[in-house]
């Protein structure tokens, strides 16, 4: 399969509006963010902050058959994988691989045009087997897990993570954080300051979620005494 990589950096690109319909119906509405959160991750784009935004699109015969978004977290040096999605139709044929990839490789670029090391992980949150409320949603979280495990990602389990809620209200969701480790961050010391890092420069600052909610957050996972509060 070939595919051209394009990456978006502002809302005046053609194949917006077409990544956004992938997006979608790639995900259920109570996991997905409004696109007016996309549009101001763009704004961290192409910009001089070093907490950068990415969003990368596949393209087949010029049509948007995957995509990926995700921050880099200059302060940890750290990328934070927020969505991959894949055309159903293109689906197990390593597209989503492909994908996956080619926002590391631009997320690792970010670190170095920060100043900073090569990255040193990639985290990313993903659904838990248990919660799912049927068989076909266990089924899809295992596939997904066997996925990131192939592409190298393993769970954090000291940490029982939860995310700030996307769409309004203060109830977290109880999710599974997945670290690709390069093998250069000692995450049983380091794993709260990444946590912390995303609620900041992810969930605070591009989401706009209150501050009063993230520590709600933050203190469900016991990590509020290393936290007083976010900036």
């Amino acid at each position: 399969m070939t595919i051209k990589w394009e990456e978006i950096t502002d809302d005046r690109s053609n194949n917006l509006e077409r990544v956004l319909k992938l997006y979608d119906s790639a995900f259920p509405i109570d996991i997905r963010e409004p696109h007016h959160i996309l549009y101001k991750g763009l704004e961290y784009a192409e910009n001089n902050t070093p907490n950068r935004f990415r969003m990368l699109v596949g393209l087949k015969n010029d049509v948007p058959v995957s995509f990926a978004t995700g921050h880099y977290l200059a302060d940890v040096n750290c990328g934070f994988i927020v969505y991959l999605g894949t055309d159903p139709n293109e689906r197990s044929k390593g597209l989503g691989s492909q994908t996956l990839a080619q926002l590391e490789e631009a997320l690792n670029k970010d670190a170095i045009l920060a100043s900073n090391h090569p990255i040193n992980a990639f985290i990313l949150e993903t659904e838990r087997v248990e919660l799912a409320k049927t068989d076909a949603e266990k089924e899809d979280c295992r596939k997904r897990d066997r996925f990131y495990q192939k592409n190298g990602y393993v769970q954090l389990k000291d940490i029982d993570y939860v995310q700030p809620p996307l769409n309004g209200g203060n109830k977290a969701i109880p999710l599974k954080l997945l670290i690709k480790n390069s093998g250069k961050m000692d995450l049983t010391k380091t794993a709260r300051e990444v946590i912390y890092s995303m609620y900041n420069h992810k969930y605070h600052a591009v989401n706009d979620i209150p501050l009063e909610v993230l520590n709600h957050c933050l203190q469900k996972m016991n990590i509020s005494e290393a936290f007083q509060k976010v900036k």
